[in-house]
């Protein structure tokens, strides 16, 4: 829509030049215009997700958001593109998770993992085989996903079920959409010792600062 908007208006532009100078160029350049609009409108739909609000209408889909629940605890969401990979997604959704505990003003947080289906908590362990470019000393961030294929709409995937990552048993090219998101409950003061679900909101935005891409 947006290219067919822009050969609409530089059209109308051209039958104007041709009318006052002839024939001239003026078919040539807007045809070179199109390609060049469709060339950017491809690869626009061919990015990873950046670190940025997700907010409607944006140039690449997806971003993050949250969602107040109750005191001192939100729900941080990152929604994706299908080239957007899980490390990054889950390493924005810590990321932002560390920036929304400062802005709040408080020190660290930590991650409630909670089996929605039956409203029980439970820890996670680390996935062993899964090395997320963040750095294994976050292993204990293993957030919820949720991914959208068209016909069957929404599925979930919980880190408590212990089943194979989804991504590893679904074709990407059927997933329209995906999200992940954690609850996270914050506090004041130093980080306890020996808790391994809780996470320095100051260290974590240090040490992955270098790796976020803004629009």
């Amino acid at each position: 829509m947006f290219v067919l908007g822009l050969a609409g208006i530089f059209s109308r532009k051209s039958s104007q030049h041709q009318k006052s100078k002839g024939m001239g160029k003026s078919p040539c350049l807007w045809r070179m215009l199109i390609i060049l609009c469709g060339t950017a409108l491809v690869a626009s739909c061919m990015t990873a997700t950046p670190y940025q609000p997700n907010i409607a209408g944006q140039k690449i889909q997806g971003g993050y958001s949250e969602a107040w629940i109750g005191d001192n605890r939100y729900q941080v969401n990152f929604a994706g593109n299908t080239l957007t990979s899980r490390d990054r997604v889950e390493g924005y959704l810590l990321y932002r998770a560390a920036e929304l505990t400062l802005e709040k003003g408080y020190d660290w947080f930590e991650i409630n993992d909670r089996l929605t289906e039956r409203d029980v908590r439970t820890y996670v362990a680390p996935d062993p085989f899964y090395e997320p470019y963040y750095g294994n000393i976050y292993g204990y961030w293993r957030p919820h996903w949720r991914y959208y294929r068209p016909g069957g709409g929404w599925y979930w995937w919980h880190p408590e079920w212990g089943s194979p990552f989804w991504a590893d048993r679904i074709d990407l090219r059927t997933i329209e959409k995906f999200e992940a998101h954690a609850e996270i409950e914050m506090f004041h003061g130093p980080v306890p010792q020996n808790n391994h679900r809780a996470f320095d909101a100051r260290q974590v935005i240090n040490e992955l600062e270098p790796t976020i891409e803004r629009p």
